[in-house]
């Protein structure tokens, strides 16, 4: 994928490309990752049908970052470990800069005694997210040939290739500054790893970046809390509110409250 977003940068740019790029990436980020897969499938801070929670998830699938049940996993995972009072340095984004993205992009950590989570089974018995599970890489190949159907390969090039490459790796940026240092509103005692708030990347992650109010209040579907605090994630879910498309938006309030959640 790099390899292929270089060769498009090199022998492809042009506006109509760039603007390609920015459009389906945004696509893929906002309705697929933050609301699909992070917002509602891992932690169901809304309600919609569920052909729609389908097209959500798929569109997250796009990211390139694994399967509906492989983000599951890997995201309790992390969740479980950051909450331990000692965390290993994979999950903490303890090491430098570029260790940290070579374990993150191209490494996996295997555990002697992993934890054991249960699948919702709206989740584990769903014949589309198992399908999906078992074909994630293979979901970019129609999109491959549409691209080059409509714009030969440097539509391919910027608009899978440049979208992975971009996804992927602002995935990792935004957890690895997020888990380092930033402003914080909350502390959540006993936690070996707290989240950051990063402003500056609030935009383009669609409000991920907020990740102290994440960590503080993990099943709320509104991530920018507070004033100033930029959530197009959430701007997006109201206008699918207006459409009937999300339904029971959680936010703090409604949350249950948390003994070891301090207010700083």
């Amino acid at each position: 994928m790099y390899m292929g977003t270089l060769i498009g940068i090199v022998f492809f740019s042009s506006l109509y490309h760039i603007l390609i790029f920015i459009s389906t990436t945004a696509v893929v980020l906002c309705f697929g990752h933050s609301l699909g897969m992070h917002r509602r499938l891992i932690h169901n801070s809304f309600e919609c049908p569920l052909w729609f929670e389908y097209v959500l998830v798929y569109l997250g699938t796009l990211v390139g970052l694994g399967g509906p049940i492989t983000m599951v996993y890997t995201h309790d995972s992390r969740d479980w470990a950051q909450r331990l009072p000692n965390c290993h340095d994979y999950f903490a984004h303890r090491q430098s800069f570029f260790k940290d993205a070579w374990w993150q992009m191209h490494c996996d950590l295997t555990l002697e005694k992993p934890p054991q989570f249960t699948l919702e089974s709206r989740i584990s018995n769903s014949v589309f997210y198992r399908f999906i599970e078992r074909t994630w890489m293979l979901q970019q190949l129609p999109w491959v040939f549409i691209g080059y159907y409509f714009g030969g390969w440097g539509l391919v090039l910027w608009a899978v290739c440049a979208r992975i490459t971009a996804c992927v790796t602002g995935h990792w940026l935004v957890g690895y500054f997020a888990h380092r240092q930033g402003h914080r509103d909350w502390h959540v005692n006993n936690a070996g790893v707290q989240g950051y708030n990063i402003s500056a990347a609030a935009l383009i992650s669609f409000g991920e970046s907020w990740h102290n109010n994440h960590h503080a209040f993990p099943g709320s579907a509104k991530m920018g809390l507070y004033k100033g605090q930029a959530d197009p994630g959430w701007w997006v879910l109201k206008v699918l509110q207006y459409l009937r498309l999300a339904t029971h938006l959680r936010t703090p309030e409604q949350l249950p409250a948390r003994e070891e959640l301090q207010a700083l």
